[in-house]
């Protein structure tokens, strides 16, 4: 649309209007892991993104690696370091454009994922895929979430928020992550279909499932930017 672009995410302009190269996965009922990440790999090639902000949402998941580490958790260890090469999270990439017009696409997380889980294993699953994009968690507090908080980095639990009850109203989450039975899943579903404001996504996945999708706790931004008219003539805004 050139210098006036539609947009899907919040307002018109904020975003790709149908979704962006993102959405097209959510088409799939399999796909390799890293999909998502080799499909830019020319594109970065040819042109080097931005990571710094990145490298920045990043640390609270190094943090929870290294607590990992530490206590002999090597499938966790391993689960961070497959979510970080994986996430692409807080990267921006420029795009080509018309002369006098400056185009960016950038992915940034979500800002609350709601994370249910019967169990302490699949609760990690799921931390580590929630800092590995640098959103925070939202947990209910139940017998095995609160201990489980108290024993993580302080990095970590800063990014964690624990709720009595998830159903109220005012309890804010962006996305859900389940694990656990297709009767609790559809449970799930019936309450979120409740919930006042914006649809939510739930994607549940099975016990001790790894492979959760990434990109379902992300948004994607783009920014068109009329670099011709930063002198303040705005008539060129509907030139072209």
């Amino acid at each position: 649309m050139g210098v006036q672009p539609f947009g899907g995410e919040g307002l018109s302009g904020t975003g790709p209007k149908a979704g962006g190269p993102l959405y097209l996965y959510r088409l799939l009922s399999t796909r390799p892991q890293d999909a998502i990440e080799k499909s830019f790999v020319r594109s970065d090639a040819l042109s080097a993104p931005d990571t710094r902000l990145r490298d920045i949402l990043n640390k609270p998941l190094q943090a929870l690696k290294a607590w990992a580490a530490s206590n002999q958790q090597s499938d966790l260890d391993a689960l961070c370091s497959q979510y970080a090469e994986q996430s692409q999270s807080g990267i921006t990439r420029q795009l080509a454009g018309p002369t006098g017009e400056r185009n960016s696409y950038a992915i940034l997380p979500r800002e609350h994922v709601l994370c249910l889980a019967d169990d302490e294993n699949d609760l990690l699953i799921q931390l580590a895929a929630v800092l590995a994009v640098g959103s925070s968690a939202v947990w209910p507090e139940t017998d095995i979430s609160k201990p489980l908080r108290a024993r993580l980095p302080k990095d970590v639990q800063a990014r964690i928020k624990l709720i009595p009850d998830w159903t109220k109203d005012e309890v804010i989450f962006d996305a859900v992550l389940h694990h656990g039975d297709s009767d609790q899943l559809r449970a799930i579903c019936q309450q979120i279909a409740q919930r006042s404001g914006a649809i939510v996504g739930v994607n549940g996945l099975s016990h001790g499932e790894t492979s959760v999708p990434l990109e379902r706790l992300v948004i994607e931004r783009a920014l068109s930017v009329n670099t011709a008219a930063a002198g303040g003539n705005a008539s060129l805004m509907t030139i072209g």
